[in-house]
């Protein structure tokens, strides 16, 4: 008996030190430090954060339980003396015992845990959250009934997973390019430049957009942008059709490796909202738009006008219906296995890699364990893929929408 009673008394010690270590390192340690962390993948930050999100109940309830555990580490061991010893020996034991549940349990790793924080608070944050909960019944009087306690912590865990993409997002967004957000040539909407602005109204009410670039020769030469604001201006004052040419404002051109941080802050500065985006070698890659760059780092913004079409679709029998457009980095997430995105920034471009030309519809590619079919070619351009699993793994699909 007195040996299971040390052996106890012991473990309720380590356990003690163990939550009095996480507890001292969590109140050391910035939110917004720990939200960081996890963006950046590392275990147990996400917990920590969102521990921290409601760190007054999780200090109380964890210091109960740490209290409650000290007591216990006391009991046990003053039962395994008393089995044992009588009188002054016995005195004197307890006395060391106290000293030693003190030294142990609270001192020590209070110092570690306050010198360490980062290395404590993410590797006990388990430890941490389930200390929380055993002791949160006991600092928190239920005003309502029990369902709505649920909804409140499912709240809270959804507002520290919002918060949590949304410094993904800002960690992301440093370090994109502008080939990563830009609108591909092949799906940009163009005018020539000898066509009337008759024409252009009808290009952008047919389209919706306020804003179209306008060509000269080819769509390498981009000469200007016309503005629909600078159309409806000219229809106000009663003036007949005109070439474009007339209406059209200069245009603003940057590179495609420019980085998208490094451009929203020149449109800001400029008051521009639309770039065209150039190769290396001079050609028109795409354009970028002020909004372009603000869902890359907020999420998709849709008005009124806009029709989403969802980047990936689940069908019946486990594999996706993938727009070509789909950047590669997401499908590597979705399908859980790793494709090379050096050279190709979409699934479009990873297919006419593997091909090493420009695939027929229908023709089966593979790679890393994943089929690749192209379901429809326009041009030289994959539009659509069917991608599927060979061991049938992978996510469900995320809610992608172009």
């Amino acid at each position: 008996m007195t040996g299971v009673a040390y052996l106890a008394g012991a473990a309720f010690l380590v356990v003690a030190a163990l939550v009095r270590a996480g507890a001292a390192a969590l109140a050391q340690l910035p939110r917004a430090e720990a939200l960081h962390a996890a963006a950046e993948g590392v275990t147990g930050a996400a917990t920590a954060a969102a521990l921290l999100e409601r760190a007054d109940r999780v200090r109380s309830a964890v210091g109960l339980v740490q209290t409650a555990l000290l007591v216990l580490a006391t009991g046990f061991g003053a039962v395994a003396l008393a089995g044992g010893t009588s009188g002054w020996p016995l005195i004197l034991g307890l006395l060391a015992l106290v000293a030693l549940v003190v030294l142990v349990g609270l001192v020590l790793p209070g110092l570690a845990g306050a010198r360490r924080p980062r290395w404590f608070a993410y590797r006990l944050a388990p430890v941490l959250r389930l200390a929380a909960v055993m002791g949160r019944p006991a600092v928190t009087a239920p005003a309502s009934p029990p369902e709505n306690g649920v909804a409140e912590v499912e709240d809270e865990d959804d507002t520290a997973e919002q918060e949590l993409e949304m410094i993904t997002s800002v960690i992301a967004f440093g370090d994109a390019v502008v080939r990563e957000v830009m609108v591909p040539r092949a799906d940009m909407v163009m005018i020539g430049r000898d066509a009337t602005t008759d024409d252009l109204m009808d290009l952008l009410v047919e389209h919706g957009f306020s804003r179209v670039p306008v060509i000269g020769d080819d769509p390498d030469d981009v000469v200007g942008i016309c503005y629909a604001k600078d159309l409806l201006a000219m229809i106000d004052r009663g003036e007949l059709a005109a070439p474009v040419s007339t209406v059209m404002r200069p245009a603003d051109f940057v590179p495609e490796n420019k980085r998208v941080a490094e451009l929203l802050r020149e449109m800001q500065a400029t008051k521009s909202h639309m770039a065209i985006v150039v190769d290396e070698f001079g050609g028109t890659a795409g354009l970028v738009t002020l909004e372009d760059l603000l869902e890359e780092l907020v999420g998709e913004i849709v008005d009124e006008y806009d029709v989403e079409v969802p980047l990936v679709e689940v069908e019946e029998d486990g594999g996706w219906r993938v727009d070509g457009r789909l950047p590669v980095a997401d499908l590597s997430e979705l399908v859980g296995v790793e494709f090379p995105d050096d050279e190709w920034d979409t699934v479009g471009g990873l297919v006419l890699g593997l091909a090493g030309r420009v695939p027929e519809e229908g023709e089966m590619l593979t790679s890393a364990g994943t089929t690749f079919t192209p379901l429809r070619v326009q041009g030289r351009r994959v539009a659509q893929v069917r991608v599927q699993r060979l061991d049938g793994g992978g996510r469900q699909a995320p809610d992608m929408a172009s």
